[in-house]
């Protein structure tokens, strides 16, 4: 396609997401899926007009995917409800660990003895479509940060946490195939790849947020009139929190989940306890209009200017927005018809109807978790933009073009047929479970 034609398109699209934001929240597709389909009309599949290469555009797709997933993760942090305790994060924290893992070995095991795939590429793949995504789930993930309904919580919270979560097995994977230093008895993977980079994410994360919450207390509350610019602190804040990760060998991605959680956890804490007399009533509005409401609604100082995290809420979640609308794109344009072979499909139903549930229904044993909501947290492991971040992480760190070429395959299939069958069934579970929810009165 010529350039023209791509300002036409995304042009058009720009305009078409803006008019039609009522009709597309209640019709029973997801943009996702309409971005899916017009990539695949317009690409290889159907009319050709446009090829997009993952493996030739490696370099420039692990770009762009890792800032939207840091966008993404951001967002996540900054709508998780306060207080934070650990009898309400256990859940999540128990799914992005133990189900993290047990969906990474069923998944390896599967690519080794069904698939014929190297030991060391079947757990590569499994850390690839471990994780589930904070970009394409809106419609399960926490809307606004005073939503605390828990089955939006738990999702999003997990998937805050095991996209950064999953990179420990990515480097065991690549370690297995020769492509990184596990050292002897895998003890350098062990203490480096899992506890250091784990637990120096987390700790940077938590003081930075941290730090910059008091340092914008302290320029506002001495200077009433101060202005700041939320998004580039919330944007700088992304920068030096990942950048300073990658510098001292920590898992970023965890570091600015966690960096976003403790800036909105500290803004409150200053703040003191806040009535909100005008409370949003959730899925009464657009998603992102409720957000913004929300949001300005719970600030917390309402006499003041908004706090970091909430003045830069709204605009994150519109780079959020133009990012899934172009990736997915993308990733309809890169498939063929013959795309679609048995082996990607059965993997995907595996993982969909075996892998998911069954991980989340061992992660979550002795928690108090209801069956209802264990049920649908199973069902809705959305898998995408984390997933393809992934793929185009081990491709630029040496995967054989053989393998790499067998993975994009299988993680492509994996990525579109989520986008379907989750974004198909989201809508009509989400309102019956909800439905039963409130009418008994849990």
């Amino acid at each position: 396609m010529s350039n023209s034609l791509w300002f036409l398109l995304v042009g058009g699209l720009l305009l078409a997401r803006g008019l039609t934001a009522t009709i597309l929240q209640r019709s029973p597709i997801t943009p996702a899926m309409f971005y899916l389909a017009l990539g695949l009309l317009l690409g290889p599949s159907v009319l050709n007009l446009f090829h997009f290469n993952p493996l030739q555009q490696s370099a420039l797709l692990e770009v762009l995917t890792e800032v939207v997933v840091l966008i993404s993760l951001f967002s996540a942090g900054v709508k998780m409800p306060a207080p934070v305790s650990f009898s309400r994060w256990r859940a999540p924290i128990l799914l992005a660990s133990v189900s993290m893992a047990l969906s990474v070995g069923m998944v390896a095991a599967f690519a080794y003895y069904v698939l014929g795939l190297p030991l060391g590429a079947g757990v590569l793949l499994g850390a690839i479509l471990a994780p589930t995504d904070p970009v394409l789930a809106t419609d399960v993930q926490t809307r606004h940060p005073g939503d605390r309904e828990p089955l939006r919580f738990t999702l999003t919270c997990e998937a805050g946490m095991n996209d950064g979560s999953a990179f420990p097995f990515v480097m065991l994977g690549l370690g297995m195939l020769g492509l990184h230093d596990l050292g002897e008895f895998s003890l350098r993977w062990v203490l480096v790849d899992v506890l250091w980079a784990t637990a120096a994410g987390v700790a940077i994360g938590l003081v930075a947020g941290r730090a910059l919450a008091y340092l914008v207390r302290r320029l506002r509350g001495s200077q009433p009139h101060y202005n700041l610019m939320d998004n580039f602190l919330a944007l700088g804040l992304i920068g030096v929190v990942y950048g300073l990760s990658l510098l001292v060998d920590a898992w970023g991605f965890l570091a600015v989940f966690f960096a976003a959680v403790s800036l909105r956890q500290t803004e409150l804490e200053l703040a003191g306890p806040q009535e909100n007399p005008n409370p949003v009533q959730p899925g009464s509005i657009e998603p992102e209009a409720e957000a913004e409401a929300e949001a300005k609604s719970t600030s917390p100082d309402t006499n003041s200017p908004t706090s970091v995290s909430g003045g830069a809420l709204i605009f994150k979640e519109q780079l959020e927005r133009l990012s899934e609308m172009m990736l997915v794109l993308l990733i309809g344009g890169t498939l063929f018809l013959d795309s679609w072979r048995l082996p990607a499909v059965g993997l995907a139903l595996f993982l969909f109807v075996v892998v998911r549930p069954l991980s989340v229904f061992i992660g979550l044993l002795g928690t108090k978790t209801s069956w209802p909501l264990r049920g649908m947290v199973g069902w809705f492991g959305v898998r995408g933009i984390g997933s393809l971040f992934y793929l185009m992480f081990a491709i630029q760190h040496g995967l054989s073009e053989e393998i790499a070429l067998e993975l994009v395959g299988l993680t492509l299939i994996v990525v579109a047929l989520s986008i379907v069958i989750h974004g198909i069934s989201v809508k009509p579970l989400m309102a019956r479970f909800m439905y039963n929810r409130n009418s008994s009165g849990s």
